[in-house]
């Protein structure tokens, strides 16, 4: 499979550039968004950098310490990387998670808005389509690196994966489901709610209610589509990912139902 294309003497790896491509695309929409609410389009560009690092901090944290079954197998245990702390910072090996994105982005969100005084609520729903936008575009990029697919299938969209990328114990089958282009189309379908609800119901959304919708929507997609996942990360026994997103769209739920049933205006 073609890794990628050269840049000069460099080479740029279509997950890599997906990625980036991703990460820009969502910073143009989200500029967009808060022109179109009324505040300067830089608080994006002043949010970007710190998102990343921090969203990117996160990330690694999470895969550290909820190793999926691929990098166990490969020895990328917990304990490894707590022996071998350079190791953390050689992104290039084992991943990354996206419950870890979350959670240093709404931390980073909470402190940006107290240093701009712009509400953390306001901040969220001008970030949440750009989030699934970027998200979309970047999952796409998991098909290059022969990642992130499901259990095997015999559907006419079954992807193929290489011997080397297969889990052990399944070194003799040929096609998965592959589950990075479900979870990019239903990101797609949560961009398009997003801004359908943005633009349809905007007299009636409380300010941070497209954030909500947002993780509930992206919740469900994460916790359905792990029982199709092969590469599982296992914490006690239990799959760690799913649990995090079963928190995460009980919290969203609630949180929606409090505010129109229960709340005064926020």
């Amino acid at each position: 499979m073609n890794e990628g294309f050269l840049i000069g003497p460099w080479l740029m790896r279509w997950n890599g550039f997906l990625l980036v491509l991703g990460i820009a695309a969502g910073a143009l929409l989200a500029a967009y968004q808060t022109k179109r609410r009324g505040y300067d389009p830089e608080i994006i560009y002043y949010l970007f950098l710190p998102l990343m690092i921090w969203g990117t901090i996160g990330a690694r944290l999470w895969h550290i310490f909820t190793p999926p079954l691929s990098s166990v197998q490969l020895g990328l245990t917990t304990r490894y990387y707590l022996t071998h702390p350079l190791d953390t910072l050689a992104l290039w090996t084992g991943g990354f998670g996206i419950p870890g994105t979350i959670i240093a982005g709404i931390l980073v969100l909470l402190v940006f808005s107290r240093k701009s005084e712009i509400p953390f609520w306001e901040l969220t729903d001008l970030l949440a389509p750009a989030l699934a936008f970027a998200q979309g575009i970047g999952r796409i990029g998991n098909y290059f690196n022969q990642e992130l697919y499901g259990l095997p299938t015999d559907l006419p969209w079954g992807m193929f994966i290489d011997p080397a990328s297969r889990l052990g114990g399944y070194e003799e089958v040929h096609f998965y489901h592959p589950l990075f282009a479900y979870e990019s189309m239903l990101n797609f379908a949560n961009l398009f709610l997003l801004v359908w609800l943005g633009r349809k119901f905007s007299n009636r959304l409380k300010t941070g209610d497209l954030f909500l919708v947002y993780l509930l929507v992206y919740s469900a997609v994460r916790f359905s589509l792990e029982f199709l996942r092969l590469d599982v990360a296992l914490v006690g026994g239990l799959n760690i990912n799913q649990l995090f997103f079963t928190i995460l769209f009980v919290c969203a739920g609630g949180g929606l139902f409090w505010r129109h049933r229960f709340a005064r205006e926020l």
